[in-house]
């Protein structure tokens, strides 16, 4: 009996797949190599404040979708990415949370999508402002390689990212990409 095979995960960006200089570690331990790193927001709350500053640009936070975003409101000028976990396809508390980031935070580091990222979620997580993927679903990895990320041409709201005016209503919006 064979075991079942992990799916490989890839960092997409608007750029194309690219190698992650990123890794997810548990605790700070891991600040004392070299590297960045992605803690889990209870480690990175727990930080000496001198910590988290110097560490700045190698120092990232990831968010589970109960975590709550205000917890780190005041600290994301010490943080160079946020990464938001989608745990499964139907839950989307953390396009709410990548929503807020740019548009009520006005966080200027990478927001960063883990977990679940599907084919008919990426262009609404472009929308809202996420500019990072880690990609394990082979239909969206298949079609990431041949430059498809998909999404309607015409929305009729204002998104984190702007985009022109559509014709003839104020309210729609061409999508640009």
């Amino acid at each position: 009996m064979t075991e079942p095979t992990t799916p490989e995960t890839r960092l997409w960006t608007r750029t194309g797949f690219r190698e992650d200089e990123w890794a997810h570690a548990e605790s700070a331990d891991a600040l004392s190599g070299n590297g960045r790193f992605i803690l889990p927001l209870q480690a990175f709350l727990v930080l000496d404040p001198e910590v988290r500053r110097s560490a700045r640009e190698r120092l990232g936070v990831v968010l589970q979708p109960g975590d709550q975003l205000e917890k780190i409101a005041d600290l994301l000028e010490q943080l160079s990415l946020v990464a938001l976990v989608f745990p499964a396809f139907n839950d989307g508390r953390s396009f709410s949370k990548g929503e807020l980031l740019r548009s009520r935070y006005h966080f200027e580091g990478a927001v960063r999508a883990t977990g679940q990222v599907l084919v008919d979620q990426l262009p609404h997580m472009l929308r809202l402002g996420f500019d990072e993927f880690e990609i394990s679903n082979p239909v969206l990895l298949k079609r990431l390689e041949e430059g498809r990320t998909g999404g309607l041409g015409l929305y009729y709201q204002p998104a984190a990212v702007p985009e022109p005016k559509g014709p003839k209503y104020s309210w729609r919006r061409v999508r640009t990409s």
